[in-house]
């Protein structure tokens, strides 16, 4: 079976291309490799996939060097007519929609960037689930559509009508695109809103990076909300396992749904959203502290007042996710904190 994987010179894409390949899927691997953070880490991402960078140019595919189940192309996910070509010769069965403008805070400043990746390069994905026959649609939302939304934790079912980020906007109507989809054209679609993603290869503009790459350089960290903060941290090889087996559980209508009083999470339509968090938030202190604990030293600190759209806590409901995979995120966090800072010590040092 063929996967179409976007994004997978970024973080989580980069993950996933590598575990789908290894569990006997043939993955198409594409990323537009921007500057939002430094390419040099997303191309050491493809050089780990095997592949030789040298050889990226735009709308050429090229194959793993060392794993011939992996191929990558350069390309723009808002350049239609490029896309629906990828689409027409590659066939693909499933897709699996990861790439996207990220970050919460870069948002405010750069609108524009977020619109035209998340809304509507996904909208040229979609169209192409729509004419190509593709099985199964699954795509990355984000623990950040719940918003102003203070019932804890973050359940599924919840209503998310009231984000604080454009970031968080985008990730909502790629939600409600895809229902649209599923509703008028029966394609099984699948949101999979992550909690705060960590590990090994992660972005730089990310709490872990940030604060491992001042304790090795001696810089003062910036701690919002004076450290009043919790996140759901998820390490990213939980996240990669759930994605994995989700793909094989095609999104299916509700036969429950009531549409007098409807559920957010399901519908008569072949369309589900799930959790994918640790279920187990931790205080933004005690992150830093396990950070300290891996590098083995302590990080000079500057607390802050909360920043314009973060949320003070994340926890995630994954009751139905658990249910449909047999599956529980569980790592623990100074595992995959020692994890990550072996990595970076690997990588940067």
């Amino acid at each position: 079976m063929k996967i179409l994987v976007t994004g997978t010179a970024g973080f989580i894409g980069h993950h996933c291309a590598i575990s789908f390949s290894k569990a006997g899927l043939t993955v198409v691997g594409l990323d537009n490799i921007n500057d939002y953070y430094n390419p040099i880490l997303k191309l050491g991402r493809l050089k780990e996939q095997g592949f030789d960078t040298s050889e990226i140019k735009a709308n050429k595919l090229i194959t793993s060097k060392t794993n011939k189940k992996i191929s990558f192309i350069k390309m723009d996910l808002t350049d239609k007519n490029t896309m629906n070509k990828l689409f027409e010769e590659q066939k693909f069965n499933y897709v699996c929609h990861l790439a996207a403008q990220a970050g919460v805070r870069y948002s405010i400043d750069n609108p524009d960037a977020y619109i035209q990746s998340n809304v509507v390069g996904f909208l040229n994905i979609i169209e192409n689930c729509r004419h190509h026959n593709i099985k199964h649609l699954v795509f990355a939302s984000s623990s950040s559509v719940y918003g102003l939304n203070k019932s804890m934790p973050f359940n599924t079912d919840d209503h998310t009508d009231h984000p604080i980020s454009l970031y968080a906007a985008t990730k909502k109507s790629n939600e409600m695109m895809a229902h649209t989809y599923a509703h008028l054209y029966n394609i099984p679609m699948t949101g999979l809103r992550f909690f705060t993603v960590y590990g090994d290869w992660g972005r730089p503009d990310m709490a872990p990076f940030l604060f491992t790459d001042a304790a090795f350089h001696d810089r003062t960290i910036k701690v919002f909300n004076n450290g009043d903060m919790f996140r759901d941290f998820t390490y990213v090889g939980d996240i990669v396992e759930s994605v994995l087996r989700l793909i094989q559980k095609h999104a299916q209508s509700d036969d429950s749904w009531d549409p007098e009083n409807p559920k957010p999470s399901s519908s008569s339509a072949p369309y589900k959203i799930y959790n994918i968090g640790n279920h187990n938030p931790v205080r933004l202190m005690d992150f830093i502290k396990a950070i300290e604990n891996a590098v083995g030293k302590e990080i000079k600190k500057e607390m802050l007042p909360m920043q314009p759209g973060d949320v003070q806590f994340t926890y995630a409901n994954v009751d139905s996710l658990i249910k449909v995979t047999n599956y529980t995120p569980s790592t623990p966090l100074q595992d995959g904190i020692d994890k990550f800072v072996t990595w970076y010590k690997d990588f940067y040092l």
